[in-house]
């Protein structure tokens, strides 16, 4: 028994001894973080769930991570509602290539959705932040992906939320879901004053090439998103599509 215990102990010293491993290189961390507030119906969230998987496996989106000098990148998909209410769906994975896509895609199709809750625009950054600082991978750009369909209203305020995110050197981009029918029980939640692209321009993005997308509907989603992925991914030209606005 003491013979085993100093091999252990000799072990450990030997282990404590070697260098870190060094973190995998990627061109890009990018937390996803889509919206799954009560203002999301069913049939708007398969939408948007649908349109998330196409769009990771979509040859543009695909071609973007090729571009990169490293040509691969590291994903992570959450859902977020009310404040406290932030769910990892899918953790950190490495994408580079087709098959890698697929996986991630076909395990978002099939994973149960998460909240029905308020809307906490502070907690999924914070939350994406939490899952920037323990990712697996290192890359020279870090982004966090809010897609949302409402203003925030639940949880701490907007503004330090983005202001700590920003004083890290994290890039958020908005992927504004514009809704046709206001909210009965509160219209200016979807529908704010001025609208709510310029509410996430105002409230939400910042950070070095930071913008603002808009899918005019729940239907046209899926478009938008394959055009915001690609300029995230490959610092593109924003285009403009059919259905899609980018406003920098």
């Amino acid at each position: 028994m003491a013979k085993l215990r100093i091999l252990l102990a000799i072990l450990a010293l030997f282990a404590a001894a070697l260098p870190a491993r060094a973190a995998e290189a990627v061109d890009l961390l990018l937390v996803l973080a889509a919206d799954v507030s009560r203002s999301v119906d069913q049939p708007k969230f398969q939408l948007q769930r649908d349109g998330y998987a196409a769009a990771i496996t979509d040859e543009r989106v695909m071609n973007a991570i090729m571009s990169g000098p490293k040509r691969r990148i590291a994903l992570c998909f959450i859902e977020w509602s009310g404040a406290g209410a932030q769910k990892i769906v899918i953790d950190w994975t490495l994408i580079d290539g087709a098959d890698a896509a697929r996986k991630f895609a076909d395990a978002l199709v099939e994973a149960p959705r998460s909240f029905a809750d308020r809307t906490s625009i502070s907690g999924a950054i914070d939350f994406s932040m939490e899952m920037l600082e323990r990712a697996p991978y290192e890359a020279p750009r870090r982004t966090i992906d809010v897609s949302g369909d409402g203003t925030h209203n639940s949880g701490r305020g907007l503004p330090a939320a983005r202001e700590d995110a920003l004083a890290k050197g994290v890039t958020i981009n908005g992927l504004v879901i514009l809704s046709e029918h206001p909210l009965p029980w509160n219209p200016e939640h979807t529908n704010p004053p001025g609208g709510l692209a310029k509410y996430f321009q105002d409230n939400v993005v910042g950070g070095p090439g930071a913008f603002v997308a808009v899918a005019e509907s729940f239907k046209s989603f899926g478009q938008a998103l394959i055009s915001k992925l690609i300029a995230e991914i490959a610092q593109a030209p924003r285009p403009s599509t059919t259905g899609l606005a980018l406003r920098p």
